[in-house]
């Protein structure tokens, strides 16, 4: 095999940047979902510990947050897990892309299949990140409703 020319790695490197970018993309996006898998682990604690300790307290509200808490826990762990195969599937594909071009493979259904894998398990990520959002603000209603409920100056 002769050493590739400069001339020869630049179209390559262009043709990388774009799953580079979705890598750095989901980066970010892994990090949002991180910090809240903690905000709900952390006031799964405090509620359970609450519920152990305060037997005065509404133990009803306190285990349907503690179910929500749950719900939302499980849809955050699939939201990272999908997220971070699109990763995974994308820097590989990087990688074939070199091999690719180095080699003169002929890959491009393998490379097509990688990228609609990664673009899939992105978009499963995202429907599992609304989920959890919409659940979330459920959770707020089903907490702020008795407080709601009794405010006369309550406006819909």
């Amino acid at each position: 095999m002769l050493t590739p020319s400069v001339a020869e790695i630049l179209p390559i490197l262009q043709t990388a940047v774009g799953p580079v970018i979705l890598v750095s993309g989901v980066g970010l996006l892994l990090l949002t979902m991180t910090n809240r898998l903690g905000r709900v682990i952390d006031r799964g604690r405090s509620l359970a510990q609450e519920h152990r300790t305060n037997p005065n307290a509404n133990q009803e509200r306190i285990l349907n947050q503690l179910m929500i808490l749950n719900r939302r826990a499980a849809l955050i762990r699939r939201a990272i897990t999908l997220a971070s195969l699109s990763v995974l599937l994308a820097a590989i594909l990087v990688i074939l892309i070199f091999l690719t071009a180095l080699f003169h493979f002929e890959m491009a259904f393998l490379l097509s299949g990688l990228f609609i894998a990664c673009m899939l398990s992105l978009i499963g990520s995202l429907v599992a990140f609304i989920q959890d959002l919409n659940l979330s603000l459920d959770a707020y209603q089903y907490d702020i409703k008795d407080v709601i409920g009794k405010n006369p100056a309550k406006t819909d």
